[in-house]
């Protein structure tokens, strides 16, 4: 039986991975500041501790792990971007990152692959009719442009150990644990469909079975390394995705709202931009790499996060 190490294991994803990776016949420990909130009554899951703050990591986990996948990182979304919680963004990533390293350098251990997390806030904005960002791409230099290249650079110093290190840069994560989704939906209990500004941007997003699945692949996969993007093969509008929600979900009782643009960025101030803007984001290379996809259209990914 093989063992997983999941940093920010707690958050969104990583309460849609670590059922998926116990189903399959992992052993998972989870690192936390305070494992002692969590109890499990799987034999094959476990709590260690770690506190990127104050340096320190349970060594015995990290002894005891073959893989980890590193998700740790503050929510870019809970909160207004002000120059405090923008560092905390970053140095989240970039702290984590270096007590993992630092541990893998230090500590004895056996691990053959780690599989680290990104996103697409690496890609600037899409311009009407330009191609597809693919991962050869320069980052941006927005605030998330900058956050994601500094955290992936941040995990980089791992392959110099002979670790093999892929990176997958997530979209929208489309989930029953949260997130994204259950924003969307909150406004429909109240019949209203919520279009951003004009709702003609595109988003590239991706069910959390299929990125579940894609960290699997990652890890049984060898040959995989290097970055991906993590997003389905069919990226929609704003108006596609929330249409199609209100549709599923109340049928043709909803009324469908406009955000305008100015009361979007006078309420989120910077954070507005990644609402607004198009990210068209190509999944080619993962498939190119073999493999497949359960959820390539919005109407089946919320068949299935409906029912």
């Amino acid at each position: 039986m093989q063992t997983i190490l999941i940093t920010g294991g707690t958050g969104t994803i990583g309460k849609s991975l670590t059922p998926f990776l116990l189903n399959k016949g992992y052993q998972v420990i989870i690192l936390t500041r305070h494992p002692e909130k969590y109890t499990s009554n799987n034999e094959k899951l476990s709590y260690a501790a770690w506190d990127v703050s104050a340096d320190l990591i349970n060594e015995e986990a990290i002894e005891e792990a073959d893989y980890i996948i590193h998700l740790a990182g503050e929510n870019v979304a809970t909160k207004k971007w002000t120059e405090k919680r923008k560092k905390e963004i970053v140095e989240s990533r970039v702290h984590s990152s270096a007590l993992l390293v630092k541990a893998l350098t230090t500590l004895p251990n056996k691990v053959k692959a780690v599989i680290s997390a990104s996103a697409i806030g690496w890609y600037g904005e899409n311009k009407p009719n330009e191609k597809q960002f693919v991962e050869t791409d320069i980052a941006n230099h927005d605030f998330l442009g900058e956050t994601c290249r500094l955290w992936e650079e941040s995990i980089n110093p791992v392959e110099t150990l002979g670790i093999r290190l892929v990176k997958f840069r997530s979209g929208i994560v489309l989930s029953k644990n949260g997130g994204a989704l259950t924003e969307f939906l909150n406004p429909l209990k109240l019949g209203i469909s919520t279009i951003f500004g004009s709702g003609n941007q595109i988003v590239s997003w991706i069910h959390s079975e299929d990125l579940c699945n894609m960290y699997l692949f990652a890890i049984e996969n060898n040959l995989l390394q290097g970055v991906f993007n993590a997003v389905a093969p069919q990226p929609v509008t704003n108006k596609q995705l929330m249409l199609t929600l209100a549709k599923m979900k109340r049928n043709k009782f909803y009324i469908a709202v406009h955000i305008p643009t100015f009361i979007l960025k006078f309420v989120l101030g910077e954070m507005s931009i990644e609402i607004l803007k198009s990210a068209n984001v190509s999944s080619e290379k993962i498939q190119q790499n073999g493999f497949k996809f359960s959820f390539e259209s919005i109407e089946d990914a919320f068949k299935n996060l409906l029912n």
